[in-house]
């Protein structure tokens, strides 16, 4: 019969590419090692592993398995955290911040809801915040968890910053401008556009970003006459004010007045990132473990 050891034993040896590796990781001898491996395989009747003198092969069989292997153990381990988690009675509160062109549209908001399934004594307090406020408010001990855009300009000595995925950016503009009929359009014809989100010398996130990528292709965007940081630029999109460039995320926050055009460019991309403190509570780390699995496991089947 199969064994969680032997599971773990077979994702230990491909980790580290040879058994006398795996070995020296695991504190057994190679001999024991290599019958585990032998006994797993022939409990399966299936070939996992070529092996010569240095080194380990998997087979077409042993790669399909590997990925399965380490899934189950990384939800034998985060079953074994939650249950620990809930024995103890701990319960509490994790303060999230996100930033405005950070919607919590999919992936982000379905998987925070799924993982707050997972932990039944934790309640989340969300608000948004720019990515410098995030920052600053988490290395105060202030808040938690933030969801941002990079760039951050500031560094704090105390804050891990986790890339989560990218997406595209796409240019928004109201339905009577004269581009909300194009499917594409180059950023140099963007150049003459009004636009309704300006950076700020001091902050970075999507505007500062935004601006950084206009001057590498050639102009400084120019300023409508009113503006906005906030979500809310896609309500001075709506009333023609100007033109915005926003991650294509925000398609789902939009009102219906607003048309979105793909970029022919393949730098107008943005990085999104979960920030929290090196040294944040067993609570908080073990929701962003969990968090993190399941944007991973979305990504994998989508």
């Amino acid at each position: 019969m199969i064994s969680l050891r032997q599971l773990k034993y077979f994702v230990e040896i491909v980790a580290a590419g040879s058994y006398t590796r795996a070995s020296e990781r695991l504190y057994i001898a190679q001999s024991a090692l290599s019958r585990q491996i032998k006994e797993l395989e022939s409990d399966m009747d299936v070939v996992l592993l070529r092996r010569d003198a240095k080194q380990i092969e998997l087979t077409q069989a042993g790669l399909a398995f590997h990925d399965k292997a380490r899934k189950i153990l990384d939800d034998v381990e985060q079953a074994i955290s939650q249950a620990r988690y809930i024995g103890k009675g701990e319960r509490g509160e994790i303060r999230l911040l996100h930033s405005s062109s950070v919607p919590l549209s999919p992936p982000l908001g379905p998987g925070l809801n799924d993982v707050l399934q997972m932990f039944p004594g934790i309640t989340l307090d969300i608000s948004q915040a720019s990515s410098e406020l995030q920052a600053l408010e988490i290395e105060e001990g202030r808040a938690d968890l933030g969801l941002a855009r990079l760039p951050i300009l500031r560094k704090h000595p105390h804050l891990l910053t986790l890339p989560l995925y990218e997406e595209k950016l796409v240019v928004a503009v109201a339905l009577q401008h004269r581009l909300a009929q194009r499917q594409k359009i180059a950023i140099a014809e963007l150049q003459d556009e009004l636009f309704v989100s300006m950076p700020h010398r001091d902050r970075g996130g999507l505007s500062y970003l935004v601006a950084e990528r206009c001057i590498a292709h050639g102009f400084f965007p120019k300023v409508a006459r009113a503006t906005s940081r906030k979500a809310s630029l896609l309500s001075l999109v709506n009333a023609n004010f100007g033109i915005a460039i926003v991650p294509d995320s925000m398609r789902a926050i939009a009102v219906s007045g607003v048309a979105f055009i793909d970029l022919t460019e393949a730098d107008f991309r943005s990085e999104v990132v979960l920030m929290y403190r090196r040294d944040a509570p067993t609570m908080v780390s073990e929701f962003v473990d969990a968090f993190v699995k399941r944007l991973s496991a979305g990504s994998h089947r989508a």
